[in-house]
């Protein structure tokens, strides 16, 4: 019974000795939240500046000093650090403020919270400064001022046939107005350091290596560049590959590609300027065996620009492979040195005679009379080409109308046909009783140059 009675004393301490230690950390945890009643929870910083565990009444000081010996550290590219100090923004303590707000979300009775976690706040009005003292400084940061460089996209190379990308550039270019805003944020929450590249507040290229745009890009370019044109003028050829066609292709800053047109025409232009032949002056070998020189007339080659530019481009956006002959406004039946080949119609007008061969074959020749010199109507001379040619027609001009019967224009109105209204030809006719610029033809000799010749045939009209 001794021994029961002993060990429910015991009990009992314990107990008693639990419930008081109980009571003295209630009372120990109450008088603490009593402290942080009017003082800050332990790891507190308010705009940057420490307030762990000061009263509510004291931190104006804290403030104020704070804002005396602010100091903004801007972390810039290439390890360069520049430093913005309050005292040259004009920064100070705001002392109307809204503090206040945090002690209401700093519960007394939930101190021990801020044991194990920090406890970070911003007050908005907390600090104050000149904004034009700060855009001066900003203005004057060397970031913005020295040693510049642009930041570029990833940019292409035409080498060896094909294209490859060249590395972007980032540069150092800082966008003031980002600039600016980063800085007075961070000025008013107090921060000391401020990374320039983490902030964003360069200007970065919008392409790099890895962007998909940049590898489209360049799959597009060396599609372009893989064409092959081969431009067959006789037995002569002009080949536009990659290295001509590379000169022609922009990329725009959103590496789209572009084919500059006007350089493809330009060099259509040229390929005309070379072997266009309208006009040329050519040395003709007569059937008299005279050489002489035939300047002028509408006969030759003619590339026609327009089409062929045309053309030209969608070969190239094709990416295609190809041999060809240029779209021609006009054809000459030949690509020999003269253009002329061996069918043609020859017309001597000192001498007053036609030749007429096809095939290198000498068909017909005779007598003619060509246009009066005298009266102003004199056949024009140089390298024509027949037109068309009819069966009757009405040739009607100035005081004239004529019947005939085989109509063979090859510049204008003036043309090859016969004259049933002559009894004679060749000689000096033409000088007093010349034609008004036509070559008039005995019936059998126009006859028969109608029946062989083509559209095209070559027309040559020289004097000796």
């Amino acid at each position: 019974m001794k021994n029961f009675k002993i060990k429910n004393f015991l009990k009992r301490q314990v107990i008693e000795k639990f419930i008081i230690l109980i009571g003295l950390i209630v009372l120990f945890y109450l008088l603490i939240s009593l402290y942080f009643v009017n003082h800050f929870f332990l790891n507190t910083v308010i705009n940057g500046v420490n307030v762990s565990l000061k009263a509510h009444d004291d931190v104006d000081n804290l403030f104020k000093n704070y804002t005396n010996e602010y100091e903004l550290q801007l972390i810039e590219r290439k390890d360069q650090t520049e430093i913005i100090k309050g005292k040259d923004i004009g920064l100070r303590y705001n002392a109307r403020n809204s503090v206040t707000k945090i002690y209401h979300k700093q519960k007394s009775m939930k101190w021990v919270s801020s044991l194990f976690k920090e406890q970070k706040y911003v007050v908005n009005n907390l600090f104050i400064y000149n904004q034009s003292k700060l855009k001066n400084k900003v203005n004057d940061l060397n970031c913005l001022n020295k040693g510049i460089v642009e930041p570029r996209n990833v940019s292409f190379k035409y080498s060896n046939g094909s294209y490859e990308m060249i590395k972007e550039v980032y540069g150092n270019k800082v966008n003031k107005d980002k600039l600016i805003e980063t800085l007075e944020i961070a000025i008013l929450k107090g921060e000391t350091e401020c990374d320039l590249d983490k902030r964003f507040c360069y200007e970065n290229p919008k392409y790099t290596l890895n962007s998909d745009k940049a590898i489209k890009t360049k799959k597009l370019l060396n599609k372009y560049v893989n064409a092959n044109i081969t431009y067959l003028f006789g037995s002569e050829k002009e080949i536009v590959d990659g290295n001509i066609i590379s000169r022609w292709l922009i990329v725009d800053d959103n590496l789209e590609v572009a084919i500059n047109e006007a350089e493809a025409i330009r060099y259509v232009k040229v390929l005309g300027n070379k072997y266009d032949t309208i006009g040329v002056t050519r040395k003709f070998k007569t059937s008299t065996g005279k050489i002489v020189e035939v300047k002028g007339g509408i006969y030759g080659w003619k590339i026609n620009v327009a089409a062929e530019s045309k053309k030209l481009l969608e070969i190239i956006t094709l990416g295609e492979k190809i041999e060809k002959e240029p779209i021609y406004a006009q054809k000459a039946f030949s690509r020999d040195e003269d253009d002329i080949g061996d069918t043609y119609v020859e017309i001597n007008i000192t001498r007053q005679h036609v030749w007429f061969y096809k095939d290198g074959k000498l068909i017909i020749h005779g007598s003619v009379v060509t246009g009066n010199p005298n009266k102003g109507h004199s056949t024009k001379l140089g390298t024509f080409m027949l037109n068309y040619k009819i069966k009757g027609a009405t040739l009607r001009g100035p005081g004239y109308e004529a019947e005939v019967t085989y109509w063979m224009p090859f510049y204008g109105n003036i043309g090859l046909h016969d004259a049933s209204w002559r009894y004679s030809f060749g000689g000096g006719i033409y000088k007093v009783r010349g034609s008004h610029g036509c070559v008039n033809a005995p019936i059998n000799l126009a006859k028969t140059i109608f029946e062989n010749i083509e559209e095209g045939t070559p027309i040559i009209c020289y004097e000796e």
